[in-house]
C-alpha cells in the first residue's frame, strides 16, 4: 500500500514562485488527476516525487515530500533509490534505441539484475501488465522504434513497471496519441491502479473525469481544490474551479 504526501511545499525557479504552500495526500490504489491551465505548476508538482526538478539549476524548494514515510528530499536518501520506487511516464513516448526486450530489461540491468530467468520473467510480466505482450511476444528482438506511438507508450509504461515502483507518475501520457491508443492507455491506467498509486497530469478534462478517483485543480501555483473527481466536476466548492471546468478561463 503506497502512501504519498506533500506538506507545505513551495518551489521557486530563480524569482518565480512556481508552487505556493501546497499540501496534498494521495490514497493508495487510486488515480489522482492534476488539472489546471498551462504554467500553473502541475508538472513541477509531479516531478517533486522523483526529484526531476533537481536537474533545473534555478530550482529550489522547501516543505516535505513523503513516499511511504520516506522523505524524498532527505540528505540520506539516494536519488537512484527514489527513482526505482517512483516510475515516470512522459508526454511523448521515449523508448530507447534498443530492442523491445532490452527497453523493458534496462532498469533491471541498471540495478545489477542480470539473472537470465529473472530478467525474462520480469520482462514478460511487465509487458503483460502494460497490455502489450500479445502484440510483441514474437518480435522482442525488434527495435522499439519500429512500434506505433501507442505501442511505444505502453512499452514505456512496461519499462517503468519492470523495477516494481511504488508510485507511478504520468505527465499527459496520451496527449500525443490517437483516440484508439488513448482509450488503450486509459483502460490500462484503470487496471494498474489495482496494484499501484498513480498521479497523472492531464489537460483533458474528459479524461480526468473518466479515469481518476480524485482530482486536484491548480491555478497560478496554488492548489485551489482537491476532491473526489465526481464532486469536483459536478459540484465544486470553489468558484475558480467551476469557472475552469465550464471553460470560462484556461
Amino acid at each position: 500500500m503506497t502512501h504519498a504526501e506533500v506538506k507545505n511545499v513551495n518551489v521557486w525557479y530563480d524569482t518565480i514562485h512556481a508552487l505556493k504552500d501546497v499540501s496534498l495526500k494521495f490514497e493508495p490504489n487510486t488515480v489522482t488527476a492534476l488539472i489546471g491551465p498551462s504554467g500553473c505548476g502541475k508538472s513541477t508538482f509531479l516531478r517533486l516525487f522523483n526529484r526531476m526538478n533537481d536537474l533545473i539549476p534555478s530550482f529550489r524548494m522547501d516543505g516535505t515530500v513523503m513516499v511511504n514515510n520516506q522523505d524524498v528530499y532527505s540528505k540520506e536518501i539516494r536519488i537512484d533509490e527514489i527513482r526505482k520506487n517512483v516510475g515516470m511516464v512522459f508526454q511523448k513516448p521515449n523508448p530507447f534505441p534498443k530492442s523491445i526486450f532490452e527497453n523493458v530489461a534496462y532498469g533491471l540491468r541498471v540495478n545489477g539484475i542480470n539473472n537470465k530467468a529473472v530478467v525474462e520473467e520480469t520482462v514478460e510480466r511487465s509487458l503483460r501488465q502494460s497490455a502489450l505482450w500479445d502484440e510483441v511476444k514474437d518480435v522482442l528482438k525488434k527495435s522499439a522504434l519500429e512500434l506505433s506511438g501507442g505501442q511505444q507508450q505502453r512499452l514505456c509504461i512496461a519499462r517503468a513497471l519492470a523495477v516494481e515502483p511504488k508510485l507511478i507518475l504520468m505527465d499527459e501520457p496520451a496527449s500525443s496519441l490517437d483516440p484508439i491508443s488513448t482509450a488503450r492507455i486509459e483502460e490500462l491506467i484503470f487496471e494498474l491502479k489495482k496494484t499501484y498509486t498513480i498521479i497523472l497530469v492531464t489537460h483533458n478534462l474528459q479524461q480526468a473525469g473518466r479515469i481518476s478517483d480524485l482530482t486536484a485543480f491548480f491555478y497560478l501555483g496554488e492548489l485551489i481544490e482537491y476532491n473526489l473527481t465526481k464532486k469536483l466536476f459536478l459540484n465544486p466548492d470553489n468558484v475558480q474551479t467551476q469557472n475552469y471546468i465550464t471553460g470560462r478561463f484556461g
